[in-house]
């Protein structure tokens, strides 16, 4: 009988990156450090509001979660999917605010990345800064297929893109 073997909270984070840029021991000991520990957060919990100020990123660990709004009637309103190994409000690390909220889907586990951990990182690494910059770009493609989904795809073929979507980011 095997198991399914997890990785650890910082190599999550390592082997997303690196399919951007690679990292050295250095680069991915700075990392390690950088992430606080790991703590539980409930199914359809909020990690981050919007119109907060967080001081840390918020790194998927376990668990799935999302990007939304609410509407003015209180419709919710998903804009994205994460997964482990995301950092899910890396926009919060230069917006004065949040514009959008993340929660939970399922129960997750989230390990905090401290702003200024991670300024301090990004300007003594630049190859982190690149590849944390490539991942915020890819984010935002993702985002640029779902409008193009919500305006111009059906239903069966929004589902069938999230699928795909979401296969090739769980690979």
């Amino acid at each position: 009988m095997s198991f399914i073997q997890f990785p650890s909270t910082p190599d999550l984070l390592i082997r997303k990156l690196e399919n951007f840029a690679p990292l050295s021991d250095e680069e991915k000991r700075a990392l390690g450090s950088a992430i606080g520990p790991v703590k539980a957060v409930e199914a359809d919990t909020d990690i981050v509001r919007q119109g907060e100020r967080p001081s840390a990123a918020s790194l998927i660990v376990k668990g799935f979660a999302c990007r939304y709004q609410v509407l003015s009637d209180g419709r919710r309103q998903i804009m994205a999917f994460h997964v482990p190994g995301d950092i899910v409000d890396l926009h919060s690390l230069l917006l004065d605010e949040m514009d959008h909220s993340i929660g939970t889907i399922i129960t997750c586990e989230i390990a905090p990345i401290p702003h200024r951990t991670l300024l301090d990182i990004v300007k003594r690494y630049p190859r982190i800064a690149q590849a944390l910059w490539s991942d915020t770009l890819i984010d935002g493609a993702i985002f640029r297929q779902w409008m193009v989904g919500i305006g111009r795809r059906s239903a069966y073929e929004r589902i069938a893109h999230l699928l795909c979507e979401l296969y090739v980011r769980f690979d």
